[in-house]
Order: C-alpha cells, then sequence, then structure tokens
C-alpha cells in the first residue's frame, strides 16, 4: 500500500492560483466525457478510455461498483472483430483513500491474446495491490439477435465480482449541439455576453440527440467489498482509471500466431480517465495529450489551472462556480469522490414520472444512469438549470450485477431505426 506524504492543498489556495491565471485561451474543440479526448490516442483506440462509474452497489451498500469503459463507438456488426481486450495493456483502477491526491491502492487488469477464433474466450488476471490475484472469463459478444448473458465470476478469497465484455456505452451527451453552443458563447465574449448572444448559442442544445445511441463499448465491471478499498475508520474514496501500454514493443512472427506486436518494456501510462470532461471539455488542445501522460499530484499542484481557467471564462462561468468545479476535479486531484455514508438505491435513473434524480449521483462519485452532462451545464451555466436534451438511454440497465446495459446487436432485415443519432 502506498502511503501519502504530499502537502495537502486547501481550497482557498487553489481558486487563488485559478484566478491568477493569465493564459485565458478560448475553449477548445470538445468531443466527450472522454472518448478520443487527445491526439495520441486517436491511433490507439485500444487504449482510449472513455469513462469511469464509482458508486454503492445498489443491491448491497456495503460494497463499491468500480468500472471503467475503453474503446467507444463500436458499431453492433462489428462488435465481434473490434469487441477484444488489448494484451499488451494494463487497466489500472487507482484508489485514493486518505484524502489527498497519490493513490493508496491499485487494481490490475490483463487479458490474454484473442488469436484462435471469434468465440475464443479472452481471460483476464485480476491483481490486487495487497497481493491478491485472480483470473476470470471475459464474454464472448456474438452477432446473434440476442446478447449473451454476462459472464460474472465471483473470487471467494476477496469478495469481488468481475465482468468484462462489450456492452451499450451509457454515456449520453450530443457532441454537435455542444460544440456549437461553445463556439457561440466563446464568441459572445466580445459583447460582453450579452443575455440576447448567450440564449442564442444555448439554442443550440436543442436537438437532443445522443451521439452514443446506437453503439457499444467496452466495458470492465467489479463490485467489490469497501473494506477492501477504504482506510480504517474512512469514509471516503477516490477513482482514477487509466490506460498503461508496455513500451517498447517488437514484432514477432510464427506460424501459429502470424505477426503480433509484443510488448517486452515497463508499462506506460497512455489515458486516464475520473471526472468527466476535465480534459476533453477544460484543457486546451495542445495539452490534451500532455494530461493524459500526467497523474493527480500534477492535478494538485497546479500544472493544468491556466488551461482549465482560461476554458471557464471564455464560457463565462464565474469565480463560485469555478470554485466548485477546483474543489471536484482539481484540488486533491483528479479523482471521482465517493462518500460511503450516503445511501444509495439504483444506478442513476431518472424518475418515469418527474423526470427527477436522486441525490446519490455526481459528482458525488458516478453511476451509469447520472447525466453528467446537465450536471456540468448547470456548473458552466453558474448555477442555473441548462440542458443538452439528450436524456434517453435507450437499452434498459440490467437490474442485478454488473448493471451495465448489454450490448446492441444486429437488427433483424427491414429495421428502419439503428438508434444512432449523430
Amino acid at each position: 500500500m502506498i502511503r501519502s506524504r504530499q502537502k495537502k492543498f486547501t481550497m482557498l489556495a487553489l481558486v487563488l492560483t485559478l484566478a491568477c491565471a493569465i493564459a485565458l485561451t478560448p475553449a477548445s474543440r470538445i468531443d466527450a466525457a472522454d472518448h478520443g479526448d487527445a491526439p495520441y490516442l486517436a491511433n490507439d483506440r485500444g487504449a482510449d478510455l472513455a469513462d469511469a462509474y464509482f458508486f454503492l452497489d445498489p443491491a448491497d451498500n456495503t460494497r463499491v461498483i468500480v468500472a471503467g469503459t475503453i474503446n467507444g463507438f463500436i458499431v453492433p456488426g462489428e462488435m465481434v472483430n473490434f469487441g477484444i481486450f488489448d494484451e499488451n495493456l494494463r487497466y489500472r483502477f487507482e484508489i485514493e483513500n486518505t484524502g489527498d491526491a497519490r493513490p493508496d491502492l491499485f487494481i490490475d487488469v490483463t487479458f490474454t491474446r484473442k488469436q484462435s477464433s471469434s468465440t475464443q474466450v479472452q481471460v483476464a488476471t485480476v491483481n490486487f495491490s495487497t497481493g491478491q490475484s485472480f483470473t476470470a472469463p471475459a464474454t464472448v459478444p456474438n452477432l446473434n439477435p440476442t446478447p449473451p448473458d454476462p459472464v460474472v465470476t465471483a473470487n471467494s478469497a476477496t469478495g469481488i465480482q468481475f465482468f468484462a465484455g462489450v456492452t451499450d456505452d451509457p454515456f449520453i451527451f450530443d457532441i454537435p449541439g455542444f460544440n456549437r453552443y461553445v463556439a457561440a458563447q466563446v464568441g459572445c465574449g466580445a459583447g460582453g455576453f450579452a443575455p440576447a448572444c448567450t440564449d442564442a448559442a444555448k439554442a443550440n442544445l436543442q436537438r437532443g440527440r445522443d451521439t452514443f445511441a446506437g453503439y457499444n463499448i467496452m466495458s470492465i465491471v467489479m463490485s467489490i467489498p469497501r473494506d477492501l478499498l477504504r482506510a480504517p475508520g474512512g469514509n471516503s474514496l477516490g477513482l482514477n482509471f487509466v490506460t498503461q501500454r508496455r513500451t517498447p514493443q517488437i514484432l514477432t512472427t510464427t506460424q501459429t500466431t502470424g505477426t503480433r506486436a509484443v510488448g517486452v518494456g515497463r508499462y506506460v501510462q497512455v489515458d486516464r480517465i475520473a471526472t468527466p470532461g476535465v480534459n476533453v471539455a477544460l484543457t486546451t488542445f495542445a495539452r490534451k495529450d500532455e494530461f493524459n501522460s500526467a497523474t493527480p499530484i500534477d492535478d494538485a499542484n497546479g500544472r493544468f489551472a491556466n488551461s482549465i481557467v482560461g476554458t471557464l471564462r471564455a464560457l463565462n462561468t464565474d469565480d463560485t462556480s469555478i470554485g466548485i468545479l477546483a474543489s471536484i476535479a482539481v484540488a486533491n486531484g483528479d479523482y471521482l469522490r465517493l462518500n460511503l455514508n450516503t445511501a444509495n438505491t439504483n444506478v442513476g435513473l431518472a424518475d418515469a414520472t418527474t423526470g427527477a434524480r436522486d441525490g446519490a449521483g455526481f459528482p458525488n462519485g458516478r453511476r451509469f444512469g447520472d447525466d453528467v452532462i446537465d450536471t456540468t451545464l448547470f456548473l458552466i451555466n453558474n448555477r442555473v438549470a441548462l440542458s443538452d436534451n439528450a436524456n434517453t438511454q435507450e437499452i434498459p440497465f440490467r437490474t442485478a450485477f454488473p448493471y451495465i446495459a448489454p450490448p446492441h446487436q444486429p437488427f433483424p432485415a427491414g429495421t428502419v431505426d439503428d438508434r444512432t443519432r449523430n
């Protein structure tokens, strides 16, 4: 276990750092929560993280759901070919349990190579930083009208439940609408953000189209006893999800495996995701690769403060909201923070009648159904409600572990609506 020696940064110090930043850089192009958020990852989709999720297990609040999604925008007809975990990657879930920016525990997940057939099972090895380890088969995707049942492994030694496989992407967001809103809002700056200009910018959010509808993604989901993760007497946890690629790599060729790249060196961080939107929405384009290779300690030290404040200022975000966003994602590093004392009974579903959601979700951790974009817009819009109007989950979430919705399957002949909403 890694114990922190880092001095904790106070909220006041961080807000002063942000307020004094000079580089008021205009907001950059925004793509998603983290999907395809940086130039390097455009050419390394297997390592491209999408989202992290962290919430109390609705069936048992003494357990914590730890989940991450990777390699999005998989069309149903290609999920047998693209729904493969990269053998040279290490998927690391970093856990912080003392309230600072330094991780205290980690869970590493690696997968065997898929090489013989589309029905071959990839086997995950799950290593816990305290020494426990177990293996678990991933769920093999198919192109049938109905998806396969999720393969769940329950490890008796640790109490961890494990799932890995292709699922529906739970993220909901209108990317074109939001990009047009950002461009128009930044353009309002010269006019002092006149109400008429700002209202016109917000009109771009009325499309109500989910860019991620109809697409699948790779997912790793675990249900973990909270006492394996928290410090003695502690009631708060932080999650940072990273991909690490073994480098250098060499090309090998055999008759049985063909030509393949094999990692032979140390692991190097490729991507990270915790709080949705921090890198893709608040960091300037030129620094996105830098952000992905950095750590929460770098965040807490103010490494990206200038970029973040520049984007927020360009969107007319006030000091109060800047301070709130800083406390969520920067002051003690970019982690998804979860209060273990806040009870949770669902995966973030809105009330079927009122559309209201309970207060157990984001920014208190993040559930699969939490509308993180509307929450972020609320803060960017100076705590006045604002929505991208993409609010429909097209496949219902599972009612039991792993909770995340099953994948979209190829539709039968004659189907007109394939659910995509670009």
